[in-house]
């Protein structure tokens, strides 16, 4: 078989990598704004997860497609998140101005970084795949995570790695510009994909509705 064979693994690799590069070019554009943040990546990881199960697709036109849809829960879910990441970074830089409770900041930062860390670790992928609230889905994304802690811990090395490599020099740096937020999430997309499934055959649901079965509904 040719290496240039549709059929063959680094043609398939070459596609997937382009899409990739798509997504992660859309996202960021989008993403601009930064009140659009939640938004976008809400859609990127409706289409990551579909690229986890190997279900046909279009990239530009999925994105777009849900990104319409998912503006109204997009929206808060970017102050929640940026809002978040700045007191946890806020009470780690007030560790080194307040001498006396440092120990207390260090102790609330953690944890605070603990439960936030966790509670946003899946929640772009469920309020892409599901229909819930957004403190509903928050709450699944953390009791995800600690149900499944072992994969959770692992899926953060595992991310922690990829963000190393990125910045690791200049070129390596150039080639995270043009794909790596797009590879973070379809890393998370692919680690969540088979938790959702897994949690979708037991008697009790995590969510209201699958967003397959949204798409179905509107055809």
């Amino acid at each position: 078989m040719s290496i240039f064979s549709t059929d063959s693994k680094l043609y398939r690799f070459m596609v997937r990598f382009w899409d990739l590069v798509k997504l992660n070019m859309i996202w960021m554009l989008c993403s601009l704004p930064i009140v659009t943040f939640g938004i976008s990546t809400i859609a990127a990881c409706s289409v990551t997860l579909k690229m986890s199960e190997d279900r046909e697709g279009k990239v530009v036109h999925d994105f777009f497609r849900e990104f319409k849809r998912n503006w109204k829960q997009g929206l808060p879910m970017s102050f929640i998140t940026i809002i978040s990441a700045w007191a946890v970074y806020l009470d780690f830089q007030l560790v080194g101005a307040a001498e006396e409770h440092r120990i207390l900041f260090i102790i609330v930062g953690a944890v605070a970084a603990y439960i936030l860390g966790f509670a946003h670790l899946y929640v772009y992928p469920l309020l892409a795949r599901y229909q819930n609230s957004i403190l509903g889905t928050l709450k699944n994304s953390f009791e995800i995570s600690m149900r499944f802690f072992g994969r959770s811990i692992l899926l953060v090395i595992v991310l922690l790695i990829e963000v190393c490599l990125i910045i690791w020099n200049p070129t390596t740096l150039f080639v995270g510009f043009l794909v790596g937020p797009a590879v973070i999430m379809y890393t998370i997309s692919g680690v969540g994909i088979n938790i959702f499934r897994e949690l979708e055959k037991r008697p009790e649901t995590i969510v209201d509705r699958s967003a397959e079965e949204l798409d179905e509904s509107q055809q």
